[in-house]
């Protein structure tokens, strides 16, 4: 391989990673009124966010009981159930949000 050509690739790789750090995530967390596991489903996800995802996430809660067609339309089956929208692939996350580990793997902000 030719020094211009690995010069190219590392510039391309580079510009990669920058792209991938600002990427604009939407979120939306379906919850069921404000239980406790609601409450911390929000607070948790809220934490996690501002941690990683500082200014390059959009987060919509919605609540089944006021919303029950939106969460029909997306099949919702459980409560709380996370869906990263943005950026692909889609993802859903069940439960609480208190695995930290867990959702940042499932944002594909980790690897396993």
């Amino acid at each position: 391989m030719k020094e211009t050509e690995i010069k190219g690739a590392t510039e391309d790789f580079q510009q990669s990673l920058q792209d991938t750090e600002n990427e604009k995530y939407f979120l939306r967390l379906y919850v069921t009124g404000i239980t406790p596991k609601s409450t911390r489903a929000i607070q948790n996800l809220k934490k996690i966010c501002e941690e990683n995802l500082k200014g390059r996430y959009e987060l919509e809660v919605i609540d089944i009981y006021q919303q029950p067609t939106l969460a029909k339309d997306e099949q919702i089956i459980a409560t709380p159930t996370l869906i990263k929208k943005l950026p692909n692939p889609l993802r859903r996350l069940i439960g609480d949000m208190s695995d930290k580990e867990r959702i940042l793997v499932g944002l594909e902000l980790k690897r396993k």
